[in-house]
């Protein structure tokens, strides 16, 4: 691990000025992700900005009937909220298919959805890596691809976004809130909040240098059933190899997110019209641009299977 400087901010506003001011800084919360990526060093950040005494760790109903979720609010503190359970059951659920209680204990709402792949080409120094350093290439796309993104790709990165809980959030239409370091706010819808690879797989994100999130917001409850399913290795402590988060109604209508397939969560409304047809007729939808490699072709037919999966559940 590289030196660096560290201290504590008192307020969200000193917090962004700081990261935006002194060059190469990061803010620290849980470190759950960053403290990883620094001891291998492909994080090398010069300052830490130490965020936990924001205050920014409540949840708090709205007055348009949805929820607000402080960005340190704990993975844990989250799924085990009365309200989520009860109105957001899916979140919980994604919530607890992720990492470990050890690890969520620490981990934050907004460095989960932050947190950066797992591909073993980024983790792997001794290989080049586009996401890394730019422009170098990307040895996956020809190299072991079983984990790698099959829709959103690009010749320039295959990776996948690691979130459990982003899934959900954007089968949910969260919002995240910021603060920049000028002192203004912006809303920005989930589905804006994560990049595709396109040709700078490195910028994986649309906030601003210095940009803090202090909130994500949800909107009122959908109502009928909540379902996350995640398909993995093993089960615990693995990333999905493709994962369904669900709310299904009652005529079978409904909405579904994927996770483990793109760069992002990835959803679908068009795809979702076609949630009474069945789960192929979602299935082809959602992976309708799909470009696969001999080492993940598979998952075409594991999105269809855990649909299917979800929606014979949602019917019991």
């Amino acid at each position: 691990m590289k030196a660096f400087t560290y201290e504590r901010a008192n307020l969200p506003v000193e917090a962004a000025v700081k990261a935006a001011r002194i060059q190469n800084s990061k803010f620290i919360a849980g470190g759950t992700n960053l403290l990883d990526l620094m001891k291998l060093q492909l994080e090398t950040p010069s300052h830490l900005i130490d965020i936990n005494d924001l205050g920014l760790d409540k949840v708090e109903p709205t007055k348009e009937g949805g929820l607000r979720i402080g960005a340190l609010v704990r993975n844990t503190d989250l799924a085990a909220h009365q309200l989520v359970r009860r109105d957001y059951a899916v979140l919980s659920r994604a919530l607890l298919a992720g990492a470990s209680g050890q690890l969520r204990n620490q981990a934050t709402t907004a460095g989960n959805l932050l947190q950066r792949t797992r591909c073993p080409y980024f983790y792997d120094t001794n290989q080049s890596c586009n996401k890394r350093e730019p422009g170098t290439g990307c040895p996956a796309v020809g190299g072991f691809s079983r984990q790698h993104a099959i829709v959103g790709v690009s010749e320039h990165c295959i990776a996948t976004h690691p979130s459990d809980m982003a899934v959900a959030m954007r089968l949910l239409d969260a919002s995240v809130e910021t603060l920049r370091a000028n002192g203004t706010t912006r809303t920005i819808p989930i589905a804006e909040l994560h990049r595709l690879p396109g040709n700078t797989p490195h910028i994986e994100h649309t906030l601003e240098n210095g940009e803090l999130i202090t909130a994500v917001t949800l909107p009122r409850p959908l109502g009928g059933v909540h379902i996350y399913r995640k398909v993995r290795d093993r089960a615990s402590y693995a990333f999905a190899l493709v994962s369904v988060a669900a709310v299904i109604q009652a005529d079978g209508s409904g909405r579904v997110a994927l996770g483990g397939v793109a760069h992002k969560p990835w959803r679908s409304e068009e795809a979702e019209r076609a949630l009474p047809a069945g789960a192929r007729a979602v299935a082809s939808k959602l992976l309708a641009d799909a470009r696969t490699t001999h080492d993940n072709a598979f998952k075409v037919s594991l999105v269809e299977r855990t649909l299917a999966s979800v929606i014979n559940e949602a019917k019991a």
